[in-house]
């Protein structure tokens, strides 16, 4: 079995895919490709079983060129630089302060000044991270309460999710029911369900061992948790004036390749080519709209707290490394609605609205979001809700950002603003399970007056494992600690 689906022939599939969705015409391509024996994209990311022949590899590298110079119907609605995408905001900006965003790749206008860039030696906390910025600075310690819930709550949501990950949505509704936990409101688990279902409907086989209720010890590695780390280390390393070649940078030195995926990995692969931002996202990336920039962009929020505008900016810059259209565009919303939330005056209906503000209103995922507000709205049963989405977005991948966002805003709103019934709705609804209940967790953390309740915070016991240098076996206080100083900082 090959370990890598970042071959071209792995990729034409998911470009014609891509293709469809955003309206360009691929009909000569697509002919072409299945007339030389091209594969079509898989319903589940993933390498085909064995190399192409010379002749079908140099054609899928001539097609994916070939697709990638189409004209695009849709860039009209959904713009791609910072200042388009800021023309199309309210007349009433969405923020209090916000900073300058640079365009990707290059210096940012604030970058290099006293504050711009820090390399300090740092110092070690009790629990052994390393803390690059060094520890002076003083913060809020109600923000940093409050950053310690959406830490622990975007693990919990994400632990939730990861045993039902990758499963149809028929199958995570048959587990939970057989285990009698449905409408969900526990951690799943295999006690009580008939082994005839197990075997029709495995759990997903990197998590079982640690995700179900049986078995949970801490909180296991994840790259819904490694991104906010590296978020954190980013901000250590360069404050809040990084630009997106210091993301590429850091990356290199500290996010091992073999835990990145589909837009991430082929981002990394660009990096290695020695392609610079954003040719880095674009470039034989056809998973550039997909859900990878949407779950690093919580300490964007975390760190602008009441500003979204100002989060929405930093977000821009992360996810230029990797993403573009509504893939960007869901990092932007995140960013945005988690920074309102953070201010600690926002319920989650004002947060959503808050991210919906700086998304270009006419793309695809502001449609979307929109729509799951109001199906939310109008049925007592989020089933019901999830049945309407899955209808209407089925099919996009379900890795997509545009699907998984308009799960997201739904859970929040119908949970209204309840953390257990946010995570759980989150992470019933399918598609990208573990992500999406991570960024419910993390926003009703912040809104929820009782933030994350023990009886699912205990269970992780103040620890989370990670092969980020430097935070492996941490507490969430000392992250909440390490990222309110990152918030304090000009």
């Amino acid at each position: 079995m090959r370990l890598t689906w970042a071959q071209p022939e792995d990729l034409v599939g998911h470009e014609l895919r891509q293709a469809a969705e955003d309206g360009r015409d691929a009909g000569p391509a697509a002919r072409a490709w299945a007339a030389a024996g091209g594969h079509p994209a898989p319903s589940r990311a993933g390498a085909s079983p064995a190399p192409a022949p010379p002749e079908l590899r140099a054609l899928a590298l001539r097609l994916l060129d070939e697709l990638a110079s189409l004209p695009v119907p849709s860039a009209a609605a959904e713009p791609a630089s910072w200042p388009a995408i800021t023309a199309t905001w309210p007349a009433s900006p969405p923020a209090t302060h916000p900073r300058p965003a640079g365009r990707p790749g290059e210096p940012n206008p604030v970058a290099g000044t006293a504050t711009g860039s820090r390399t300090g030696t740092g110092t070690m906390t009790g629990t052994g991270s390393r803390t690059e910025g060094g520890t002076g600075t003083g913060f809020d310690a109600e923000l940093c309460r409050r950053l310690e819930a959406a830490w622990v709550g975007r693990a919990v949501g994400c632990l939730l999710g990861k045993p039902v990950e990758k499963l149809p949505l028929h199958a995570i509704r048959a587990l939970g029911r057989a285990a009698g936990n449905w409408p969900p409101g526990d951690w799943f688990t295999a006690r009580g369900v008939p082994a005839e279902l197990l075997a029709a409907h495995p759990w997903n086989r990197r998590s079982a061992g640690t995700s179900l209720a049986e078995n949970i010890d801490g909180m296991p590695e994840d790259d819904d948790l490694n991104y906010p780390l590296l978020g954190v280390r980013l901000l250590q390393r360069h404050g809040k004036g990084f630009t997106t070649a210091d993301v590429g940078r850091l990356w290199l030195d500290e996010l091992p390749a073999g835990r990145t995926f589909t837009a991430e990995r082929l981002a990394y692969r660009n990096l290695l080519q020695g392609l610079e931002p954003p040719a880095t996202a674009t470039h034989h990336n056809p998973f550039r709209e997909w859900i990878g920039a949407l779950i690093r962009a919580d300490v964007h929020g975390w760190t602008h707290p009441g500003d979204p505008a100002a989060a929405a900016a930093q977000a821009y810059r992360d996810a230029a490394l990797t993403h573009t259209g509504n893939g960007l565009y869901a990092a932007l919303f995140t960013a945005a609605a988690i920074a309102e939330a953070a201010g600690g005056r926002a319920d989650v209906h004002t947060a959503l609205r808050a991210g919906l503000a700086v998304v270009p209103p006419r793309s695809r995922l502001a449609e979307a979001v929109r729509h799951a507000v109001a199906a939310a709205g109008q049925h007592a049963d989020f089933d019901h809700v999830v049945d309407e989405l899955h209808a209407r977005y089925g099919h996009y991948h379900w890795v997509h950002a545009v699907p998984n966002t308009a799960l997201i805003a739904a859970a929040l709103t119908h949970a209204d603003g309840d953390f257990t019934r946010s995570v759980c709705r989150a992470v019933s609804g399918g598609w990208d399970t573990d992500s999406n209940g991570a960024t419910a967790g993390s926003l009703a953390a912040l809104v929820d007056p009782d933030g994350v309740p023990h009886r699912w915070s205990a269970p992780l016991g103040n620890r989370l494992a990670t092969t980020v240098p430097g935070f492996d076996g941490i507490g969430f206080d000392t992250l909440a600690q390490l990222t309110a100083q990152e918030a304090a900082r000009p």
